[in-house]
This record gives C-alpha cells, sequence and structure tokens, in this order.
C-alpha cells in the first residue's frame, strides 16, 4: 500500500510540472525545454535553506518558488525575444547551465555527493513522515495549481496567451504587449516548477543534479505533448500514464538486467504510436507547429 501511495506522490509532483508548463508551452505556444531548471532552484534553495540555515521546510518551499520565479524572469527576458527554434534552444542552455551549476558549485551543493538528510514539512511539532499525509500536501498544491492556471487560462490574460500561440502578430496589431504576456506565463510557470521541486525535495529527503538533467526536462515535455497540449486535463493525464504505466511495467517477472530497457522501449514505442495516431496528444486542443 505504502509502494502505491508513493507512486501518487511522486504522479502529483509531476501533475505540477506538467501543468505549469502547458501554460508556457500548450497555452502559449513557447517551446520551453528546460523546465526542470526552475525545478532544480526550487529543490536546492529549499533544501539549503533548511540544513544550512534550519528554516522551515515551508519557509523554504516559498523562497525556492520565489527563486526559480527569478530564475525565469532573468533567462525569460531575453530569450522570449527569440522565435521557435532558437527559443527552444535558450530554454535548453538553461537545463544545461542550471545542472552544471549544481553539479559543479561543490562548495554549496556539494556537487555530485548530493545533500542528504533534508527535513520533512510539519506543523509544529508533528512532522509529515506518513507517506499517505504527504500525499495529501502534494494533492492541495496539484489542485492549487490546477486552480491558478485555470483561472488564468479562462481570463482575458489566458486569451491573450492562447492569441499569442495562435497568431502573435495578429495579437501584437491588436494592441497588446506580447513581450510582456509572454514573459509573465513564463516566471508563472517556473514559480510552480519551484515548488514542485521543493515538494520532491523535502520527500525523498535527497536531492542531487541527477535528479535534474536535461532528460528530465524531456520527460516533463513529453507529459505535457503525451497528455495534450492547451488541455488542463490533459495534463493530469500525461503525467499519470507516463509516471504509473513504467512502474506497472515492473511487476512482469522478467530479470532486473533486461526489464529496465524493455520499459524503455515499451515507454518509446506507446509515444511514437500515439504521435502518429493522435498528434495533438490524448487530450490536446492545439498542435505545435
Amino acid at each position: 500500500m505504502e509502494y502505491i501511495l508513493h507512486i501518487l506522490v511522486i504522479t502529483g509532483i509531476y501533475m505540477i510540472l506538467t501543468l505549469s508548463l502547458n501554460l508556457i508551452l500548450g497555452y502559449t505556444g513557447i517551446p520551453a525545454l528546460g523546465h526542470a531548471a526552475f525545478a532544480c532552484a526550487g529543490a536546492y534553495t529549499s533544501s539549503l535553506l533548511a540544513l544550512n540555515l534550519g528554516l522551515p521546510a515551508w519557509v523554504g518551499l516559498v523562497a525556492g518558488a520565489c527563486v526559480a520565479a527569478f530564475l525565469g524572469l532573468i533567462v525569460g527576458f531575453p530569450s522570449i525575444r527569440l522565435k521557435g527554434d532558437y527559443l527552444a534552444l535558450a530554454t535548453f542552455g538553461l537545463g544545461l547551465i542550471v545542472y552544471s551549476v549544481a553539479k559543479n558549485w561543490v562548495e554549496l551543493t556539494r556537487g555530485p555527493m548530493g545533500l542528504p538528510g533534508i527535513p520533512r514539512f510539519g506543523f509544529y511539532f508533528f512532522a509529515l513522515d506518513a507517506v499517505w499525509a504527504y500525499l495529501l500536501l502534494v494533492t492541495f498544491f496539484v489542485l492549487l495549481t490546477f486552480f491558478v492556471t485555470w483561472r488564468i487560462v479562462k481570463s482575458p490574460f489566458g486569451r491573450v496567451l492562447m492569441g499569442i500561440r495562435e497568431d502573435e502578430i495578429a495579437t501584437l496589431a491588436m494592441g497588446k504587449d506580447v513581450n510582456q504576456h509572454k514573459l509573465l506565463v513564463f516566471v508563472i510557470g517556473a514559480f510552480f516548477a519551484g515548488i514542485a521541486g521543493s515538494l520532491y525535495a523535502h520527500y525523498i529527503t535527497f536531492i542531487d543534479p541527477s535528479s535534474f538533467t536535461v532528460m528530465e526536462s524531456i520527460i516533463i515535455l513529453l507529459m505535457v505533448v503525451f497528455g495534450g497540449m492547451g488541455s488542463l486535463p490533459g495534463s493530469f493525464v500525461g503525467a499519470s500514464i507516463l509516471v504509473i504505466f513504467p512502474e506497472l511495467l515492473r511487476f512482469v517477472g522478467m530479470p532486473s538486467a533486461v526489464a529496465a530497457p524493455v520499459r524503455q522501449m515499451v515507454y518509446g514505442l506507446l509515444l511514437v504510436l500515439l504521435m502518429i495516431l493522435l498528434p495533438q496528444g490524448i487530450l490536446g486542443k492545439y498542435r505545435f507547429r
């Protein structure tokens, strides 16, 4: 039972990442390929504040989200003026830079050795050590992320974002500040990714740079595409299937040396078939061009 709850916690964290990236990619059309970098910033900020300064995890979560948002602001300000492949490469470079900093700034992050002993969240003297209790906490932040993103996409601000996605020049001709909207949505997405990173760090109680590689950003991107870009329910579907399904393949009974490659092959085959049969994703309303 505890294993199932653990998978649900991880799924919830990925749902937050997928919802926040869907706001950037699916609703605004910004090809962001470095979303794990924001989760990394949130995770390390929260963990270092707790380990080095003894601050509560709640304070670290808010600080980590704000640092991630500030990183999104710094990177987004020059990047959003780029178009298409150049913008994708800029965000891809962000992921590489943040990963390299986490790996090589040994004095601060301990590099490849990682940060062990990260404290759990708690209320006063009650720590959330039980997995079911942490699942409730993650569920709260999933619902909060969904509510905020839903309010954004249903607002006039959200309609401008979808206008940018469909035709940026036409949106600009209507008098909308396209760059301001793109920058703001970049910051919002980074903020929630920072929350997800902090939740992950305090749940696993250990982080190292390998948890935030560029491949992790690609996996989050695949979740958005798989579930459907421009669809909030699709974010739940994409994150759930791509986290839970590979875990189900563990119980096939194959030797461990064979199981992992086979899981990756089946995983990749499903993605290829989906992109051929449903290029807009399972619940998607928009196909990235």
